[in-house]
């Protein structure tokens, strides 16, 4: 099983920023959608939910790509196994999304140590959101490469921010904080540029923030959503940058966002 052949990186791309990794979170059993399938095996207009999202990777030139399985980890393995590029880390237990991307650690080290001094671009993205885009991920990279962040987040502005959570910016418009959309104010909820939970952290950065991770949350987990706020603590640059598509805000998670996101990606190829 092959790629389609890649795009060119974004010619911003230069000799200080190494060839990117993608990490791909896919190790859920996404309980709302009923049965014993992994949400990513899931499939919409033909494809499994996570081969669309390995496929507009490919397309935007990341290679290089860990998917991160937990859940019927052998059934996921068995569907992507075989694709160039694509090697797997296993989450031994669901205990977040931080702990989902520590799994992939080894990987991103050794990214790392294969880059020498050169930038490793490493990009988050879910297994379930099978809208991405490849010249989304490619605007991502460029504004990643034009400037040394140590974490920048893909946001989109949308009319529908409904339930996402949103971007708060100071006066002069620089990045401060993510406020989920429960703890939102009536102000922050008038705020329409929303997270898409994709993220691209320079590597040694990522790998530093992941070691500072607690579960001194109401949940008792690891989010990697506190990452980017540890990286500003400690006086890394941290922004968000609106590139990416409103379409690509359609995740999956019930049987009836599925039916939404498949006729939307039959209509996008057809």
């Amino acid at each position: 099983m092959t790629d389609s052949a890649p795009a060119s990186l974004p010619t911003a791309m230069h000799a200080a920023v190494a060839d990117p990794l993608a990490v791909i979170l896919a190790a859920g059993r996404g309980t709302r959608m009923g049965g014993d399938r992994p949400k990513v095996l899931f499939e919409a207009a033909g494809k499994p939910l996570v081969r669309w999202v390995l496929d507009a990777l490919a397309q935007a030139g990341v290679r290089r790509r860990v998917v991160v399985v937990g859940y019927k980890a052998d059934d996921v393995k068995a569907v992507v196994a075989g694709i160039d590029g694509v090697s797997f880390a296993l989450q031994q237990e669901q205990r977040g999304t931080g702990d989902a991307v520590a799994a992939a650690a080894a990987e991103i080290a050794r990214a790392v140590d294969e880059a020498g001094g050169a930038r490793v671009p490493v990009l988050i993205v879910t297994g379930d959101s099978p809208m991405l885009q490849p010249a989304s991920i490619q605007r991502l990279l460029a504004a990643f490469a034009e400037q040394p962040t140590a974490c920048l987040l893909g946001t989109a502005i949308t009319d529908e921010p409904e339930g996402l959570g949103r971007v708060v910016r100071d006066a002069d418009g620089r990045f401060l904080r993510i406020v989920e959309h429960k703890d939102a104010s009536e102000v922050e909820r008038g705020i329409r540029e929303v997270n898409m939970s994709t993220y691209l952290f320079d590597g040694r950065s990522l790998l530093w923030s992941l070691g500072q991770l607690d579960t001194s949350n109401a949940s008792g987990e690891y989010y990697l959503t506190d990452c980017p706020g540890l990286l500003q603590h400690r006086g890394d640059l941290v922004e968000a940058r609106a590139c990416l598509e409103p379409c690509e805000r359609l995740s999956v998670n019930t049987p009836d966002q599925l039916a939404v996101v498949a006729a939307a990606l039959e209509a996008r190829t057809a």
